[in-house]
Parts: structure tokens; C-alpha cells; sequence
């Protein structure tokens, strides 16, 4: 089944970015938001539907998103505790979804292009992960990034604190119902527990994205480099 729909999270505080922005999914790179940004890159990449999940000025969020039309069919959900870890965010999701999906974040400014490759993978038996091979990519920052082991295209371990990997984590998804199976049967989970889950089952592959932009947009270094970047396309 082709992937036209997307999960972007946009629950989280970002407080390295509180003194540009008070809420991250509308703080501004280049003349638009990052959620302005990620939705109209999932619509280029071909997703028509987007479900945004809501937690930290979820009023202002959603006022922000009715106030033009978009290109896409976007619902939201709401988050009674958005402090809790990402794989909690990525499951209040899952309801609304009858198939296979992209899951994004909205704090990542992503080519189009990695969008559109992770969604032709596909979820397989359970997720597949865009990762990205450049270990010394000058927008990559270390401490906070997401570390990758893969064997044979397979993920084997994840996590920001993993001291053999040979990739980073791009944030960018495509999932199916195995993952949220398997989030459902852990207490607040983030998203890598419910990789680590699969990955013991064989079941999370990746596609490698090394030769496509993208960048987390997590403090006020990156905005910057986010905002070169843009600058230069």
C-alpha cells in the first residue's frame, strides 16, 4: 500500500529555542515556521494526509493551522502530558490510521526527497528508519543526535547514548502497525524502545539518506545553519 499519510510530532516545549519561540512548532526559519516547513515538504514529498500531534501551546498551534487553507488533510491530536517521551506522542496517533505511515518530526527541516524515499521503503514487517552515514556532518550534533548500529541494512541498537554505531537516526519513519503494537505494550515509551523491540524481531530496516539534506532544528546554532541553508537552496 503506498504511504500517503504522515504522523508529525509537535508536542514537545523545545526549550533550548524558548527565548526565540515559546512554542517550537511555530518558531520561524527563513520567513516561515518549522510546521509551516514540515507540512509543506510532506505535501511535495506526496503525503495528502498529516496528523500533527499536539502537547505544548496546542491552542496556538492549532490556530496557527486554521488560519489558511493547506494542500493536505490535517487532524490533530491533543496530549494530556506532553512531557512524556516521544513513543507516547507517536501512539495517540495511531487511532486515526487504517494502514502504513510516514512518522516525522516537526522540529526536523527535511528535503522532500528523504520524505519520499523513506515512504517507497515502506514499513515492511514492522518500521523502516532514514538514516544518515555522515558520521562528521558539520550539522550534526553529537551530543544530541541519535546513534545507529545496522548490520546488513538492518538496525541492531539505537540511542543517543550508543558508543559503537556507523549512522545517525534522520527522524524520519515509515511505520506500520507492528510499531504501535509494540508501543502499546510498554509504559512511556520513546520511540527508540519500540525500535529496540523490533530490531530484536528483525523486524526495523532502514534506507540509507546520506545523500539528502536535512537538520534538526533543536537550538539557536542549528536555526542558524537551518537558515543558511535555506538562504543558499
Amino acid at each position: 500500500m503506498p504511504i500517503t499519510s504522515a504522523i508529525l510530532l509537535a508536542a514537545g516545549y523545545g526549550s533550548r529555542l524558548s527565548s526565540i519561540a515559546p512554542s517550537k512548532p511555530l518558531c520561524p526559519v527563513a520567513g516561515a515556521s518549522l510546521l509551516d516547513h514540515a507540512l509543506q515538504r510532506l505535501h511535495q514529498a506526496g503525503m495528502t494526509r498529516v496528523i500533527v500531534v499536539l502537547g505544548h501551546e496546542a491552542g496556538r498551534v492549532e490556530l496557527h493551522l486554521a488560519a489558511r487553507p493547506r494542500p493536505l488533510a490535517i487532524e490533530t491530536v491533543r496530549l494530556s502530558d506532553w512531557s512524556l517521551p516521544n513513543g507516547v506522542s507517536a501512539l495517540a496517533a495511531a487511532p486515526l490510521l487504517d494502514g502504513p505511515a510516514l512518522l516525522a518530526m516537526c522540529d526536523h527541516l527535511v528535503d522532500p526527497a528523504l520524505y519520499a524515499r523513506v515512504a517507497q521503503a515502506g514499513a515492511g514487517a514492522g518500521l523502516t528508519l532514514g538514516i544518515d552515514r555522515r558520521l562528521d556532518h558539520a550539522w550534526i550534533d553529537p551530543d544530541d543526535v541519535t546513534r545507529v548500529a545496522t548490520r546488513d541494512g538492518a538496525i541492531v541498537a539505537i540511542g543517543k547514548g550508543l558508543a559503537a554505531y556507523d549512522c545517525f537516526d534522520t527522524g524520519v519513519f515509515a511505520v506500520d502497525r507492528p510499531f504501535f503494537d509494540v508501543l502499546g505494550t510498554l509504559h512511556a515509551p520513546s520511540i527508540s524502545d519500540a525500535v529496540t523491540a523490533l530490531a530484536v524481531q528483525g523486524c526495523a530496516h532502514t534506507v540509507n539518506c546520506s545523500d539528502i539534506a536535512w537538520i534538526d532544528v533543536d537550538d539557536p546554532r542549528s536555526l542558524a545553519q537551518a537558515e543558511a541553508w535555506l538562504a543558499a537552496a
